[in-house]
């Protein structure tokens, strides 16, 4: 790949390990603008990890991460309030309304909390909940919490976005526009980041995807690049071919054998 412009992230020679086993083994890794990754793997291939290291909540690794071009173990936390976050399990306050809680993240990010609000409440209004800008997070359905996680990722106009499985509990709908979304923050030269089990969804929104498995990348390319080096045609197939999963049949057939045993019209 043949890049003008300066990577966002720049990750070299990545070794993480937790008391007793390796979780990253020399990663590589050069990300920019404008690119919409999937990072996928196996649990415990060192996906989370990754994320974690690049949003200085992880310390302990060696090798060199760099966040806009600075070492982000430099002390400086400044690059933070370039990027957005949604973990995958999120703690959001219950007992605040959403405009309480957008508000707060807000400020955390340096904006006035005002000028937070009255973004965080059009933006609402744009994913169908303005009724529940005044209630409580604590009466909210999935769907409802995830949509009030991306805005509050999105509120302060990040360069960077950090997702896991950021699709969870929408519906059709939503995930369009979400998906639209993405897009659009793409085109505008934003780096969005994340990591999803759902393999169709990463298929068709990722501009890149990158394997992770033991500790490794072990693919990387967009979704047309890797179908090329493979003999699977979809992503769900590449996964399992380099991850080496392909028991799934016999164990869901042995698991159907299970459930049907014992059945009186044997």
């Amino acid at each position: 790949m043949n890049h003008a412009q300066e990577p966002v992230i720049s990750i070299e020679g990545l070794w993480m390990n937790y008391s007793d086993r390796m979780v990253l083994r020399g990663i590589d890794l050069a990300v920019y603008p404008g690119q919409i990754i999937g990072y996928i793997g196996p649990n415990g291939a060192g996906k989370s990890t990754t994320v974690k290291i690049m949003l200085g909540l992880v310390e302990g690794y060696t090798g060199t991460v760099r966040i806009f071009g600075r070492d982000i173990s430099d002390g400086d936390a400044a690059y933070k309030r370039r990027i957005g976050y949604v973990p995958e399990v999120a703690e959001l306050y219950d007992s605040l309304t959403a405009k309480e809680y957008l508000g707060f993240i807000g400020e955390l990010y340096g904006m006035k909390r005002t000028d937070a609000e009255e973004k965080a409440e059009r933006l609402m209004g744009l994913l169908n909940l303005e009724h529940a800008f005044n209630m409580r997070i604590a009466s909210y359905s999935k769907g409802m919490r995830q949509k009030v996680l991306l805005i509050s990722s999105m509120l302060h106009d990040p360069d960077i976005l950090f997702l896991d499985e950021p699709l969870s509990g929408l519906d059709a709908n939503s995930v369009m526009i979400v998906k639209e979304i993405f897009a659009s923050l793409a085109a505008r030269g934003k780096t969005i980041f994340y990591s999803s089990h759902i393999m169709d969804v990463v298929e068709k929104i990722s501009s890149r995807i990158i394997l992770i498995n033991g500790g490794d990348i072990v693919a990387d390319g967009s979704f047309a690049e890797l179908k090329e080096k493979s003999r699977e045609g979809s992503l769900e197939g590449i996964f399992n071919e380099l991850t080496g999963f392909d028991r799934f049949r016999d164990i869901a057939g042995e698991f159907v054998a299970v459930i049907g045993e014992g059945d009186s019209n044997d």
